[in-house]
């Protein structure tokens, strides 16, 4: 399976502009471009607290598909916001269990600009 071709391929990643950069061995990468529409402040760009979500939402998905080599819907994700994000943002995504039937992997999301810690997440995909 191609994982960069199938999480770029699905509607909502390519309506947000998310980017797996890297996908092997348990670990993934990704990079959503901020725009303005993406922003929750008509003020000032600042990252939705859903676009922070989705990009680390998929790029958790992407390690632990790299592993899996199968789809694995979420079961549950769990997130804290830790800063604004006001500019593009990366994310970084290592399996940390992989079960028979669930694996868990913990994401941090950070800001390009200055390496920010934007956010950490661990989220529950089904594996079997």
């Amino acid at each position: 399976m191609d994982i960069e071709e199938f999480f770029e391929s699905m509607p909502f990643a390519q309506l947000l502009g998310v980017e797996i950069t890297d996908a092997e061995d348990g670990h993934a990468a990704g990079y959503i471009e901020m725009r303005e529409d993406l922003s929750w402040n008509a003020d000032r760009v600042m990252a939705h607290g859903g676009v922070t979500f989705t990009l680390a939402d998929t790029v958790g998905g992407a390690a632990l598909v790299s592993r899996v080599d199968q789809p694995v819907p979420t079961i549950d994700m769990r997130i804290d916001y830790l800063s604004a994000g006001t500019g593009d943002l990366r994310a970084e995504a290592d399996v940390v269990r992989l079960g028979g039937d669930v694996g868990t992997v913990d994401v941090d999301v950070y800001a390009t600009e200055d390496d920010t810690l934007i956010a950490t997440a661990r989220g529950v995909y089904k594996t079997g």
